[in-house]
C-alpha cells in the first residue's frame, strides 16, 4: 500500500472513550460527525487513514467494490502488528471478490431464518440450565464467567457438531482463546490446542458426517464441485467461533448492565415483553461493541461527498459512530426500547455484514426474555465505579460483572 496522501491527517484514531458514560462510544465521534466527516487520521503502527463517520457514508463506502478486507483487524492485541499482512488468510472475514462470494454461497443455507429458528429450544435450556446454577451457587456470580461466556461457545459447539464428552474443554479453550486478561503463553498453548482439536473434529467429520455445519458444508462444496480442504474448513470453524463467542458474550453482559443502569427502560421490558426484540435490536446499535470499527484497504478510487478516496490508501468506517448519527436515529444517545433500530450498523454493512447476525439476535432475544424474568431483583454486586471495561480490544464490554438477587 502506498503513503502517499491525498489529505493530511488532522486527528488519531481511535480516540478515548467517555469518561462520563461506559456505554458511549469514543468522545470525538461526534466532533468528526459535525466538522470533518471524511478525516485523516494517524491510526497505530503509523498508518493514516481515511476516518468516516456519518451513518450513509459508513454504508455508502462498504457497499463499494473498491476495498478489500485483507488486512490486519484495527485493534489487534500485538501493537507490533504487521499491517501489509492479513491476521488470518483464508479467513472469511478477511477474503474478498470471488473467493469471499464462494466462502459466503457455502454457509448462507447454515444462516437462515428457519434454521437458526430451529436452535431456539437449545438456546432455551442453555439459557435456562446457566440460571439454575446461578440461582444454585453462592452469591455474588460473575455473569460474565458464569452465564455470557458459556452460552455463545456451547452454540457453537452445537452448530459445528463438538461431541457432547468434548464440549466442556472446547469451551474451556476457547474461552481462553478470546479472552484479553490471559497470559500471553497460556493464549499460546490454547490457540495451538484448539486449533489441533477443529482440525481433528474437520477430519472426523469427512469421514463419519453427521447431521451439523461442518458435515453439511463438506457436502456442499463437493456436490458444487468445490470441495474444501481441511485447512479451509479449520479456518472457517475458528472465524465462526471467534466471529460468533466474544461479540455475542460482550453484548449479553454489556446489555444487561445497560439495562441496569437504564431501570425505566428495564421496567418498560418488564411490562411488555413483546418488546423485546425491538429492545435487542436498539440495544445492538445502542452499544456497537465492534468500537473501533472495520478497517479497510482502498482499491479503487471511491468518491466520497467532497472528498476522494484514493486506490493505495487505508480507510477506517466507524460503526459505533453511524449508529450516533442522529441523521439517522434522532435523540442517538438515548436508549429507547421502542425504537426501531433494526437498520443500525452493528453487524457492518455491505457484502461483508455478518454472517451470523439472526444466531446473534436470537441468543440476545432469549436471553433477554427470560433473564431478568426469572431472577426479577438482579442487581449489580459491586459499585458501577468500580467495573473495569475492555477500553482497548477490537470488541468492547465488561471484563467482569459481579451480579447478585
Amino acid at each position: 500500500m502506498t503513503e502517499a496522501l491525498s489529505k493530511p491527517s488532522t486527528g488519531t484514531f481511535p480516540t478515548e472513550r467517555s469518561k462520563d458514560c461506559p456505554f458511549d462510544p469514543a468522545v470525538g465521534y461526534q466532533e468528526f460527525r459535525e466538522k470533518e466527516p471524511i478525516a485523516r487520521v494517524s491510526c497505530p503502527a503509523g498508518i493514516d487513514a481515511w476516518l468516516v463517520t456519518r451513518y450513509d457514508d459508513v454504508r455508502v463506502v462498504l457497499n463499494s467494490p473498491g476495498l478489500s478486507s485483507a488486512v490486519p483487524v484495527m485493534g489487534h492485541a500485538n501493537p507490533q502488528a504487521d499491517f501489509t499482512t492479513p491476521m488470518n488468510p483464508g479467513s472469511i472475514i478477511q477474503t474478498d471478490g470471488e473467493a469471499h462470494a464462494r466462502l459466503r454461497r457455502l454457509l448462507t443455507a447454515e444462516f437462515t431464518v428457519k434454521r437458526i429458528q430451529a436452535l431456539r429450544p437449545y438456546i432455551q435450556k442453555l439459557i435456562d440450565d446457566h440460571i439454575d446454577a446461578m440461582l444454585a451457587s453462592t452469591e455474588p456470580v460473575d455473569l460474565v464467567r458464569d452465564f455470557a461466556l458459556p452460552i455463545p461457545s456451547l452454540v457453537i459447539c452445537e452448530l459445528l457438531g463438538v461431541p457432547y464428552e468434548q464440549r466442556d474443554r472446547f469451551q474451556q479453550q476457547s474461552g481462553i482463546l478470546t479472552s484479553v486478561d490471559v497470559d500471553p503463553d497460556v493464549a499460546i498453548q490454547a490457540n495451538a490446542e484448539i486449533q489441533g482439536f477443529v482440525s481433528q473434529l474437520v477430519v472426523d467429520k469427512m469421514r463419519n458426517p453427521t447431521d451439523d455445519l461442518i458435515s453439511r458444508l463438506i457436502k456442499r462444496a463437493q456436490d458444487a464441485g468445490q470441495p474444501l480442504t481441511v485447512a479451509e474448513l479449520v479456518v472457517l470453524a475458528l472465524s465462526l467461533l471467534v466471529a460468533g463467542h466474544e461479540t455475542t458474550a460482550n453484548m449479553i453482559t454489556l446489555s444487561t448492565l445497560t439495562l441496569l443502569r437504564n431501570p425505566d427502560q428495564l421496567e418498560e421490558l418488564r411490562a411488555n415483553p413483546d418488546l423485546v426484540p425491538a429492545a435487542v435490536e436498539e440495544m445492538l446499535r445502542y452499544l456497537s461493541v465492534v468500537q473501533f470499527g472495520l478497517f479497510r484497504a482502498i482499491t479503487e478510487d471511491i468518491p466520497l461527498g467532497d472528498e476522494t478516496l484514493r486506490a493505495g490508501e487505508w480507510l477506517v468506517t466507524s460503526l459505533a459512530s453511524g449508529n450516533r448519527d442522529t441523521a439517522a436515529f434522532p435523540n442517538a444517545d438515548q436508549l429507547d426500547v421502542h425504537r426501531k433500530a433494526s437498520a443500525h450498523l452493528a453487524f457492518g454493512y455491505g457484502a461483508h455484514q455478518c454472517l451470523g447476525q439472526q444466531l446473534a439476535r436470537v441468543e440476545l432475544q432469549q436471553v433477554f426474555s427470560t433473564l431478568f424474568t426469572r431472577i426479577p431483583t438482579l442487581r449489580l454486586d459491586v459499585p458501577f465505579e468500580e467495573l473495569r471495561f475492555k477500553d482497548n480490544t477490537l470488541v468492547y464490554g465488561v471484563r467482569s460483572l459481579p451480579v447478585a438477587w
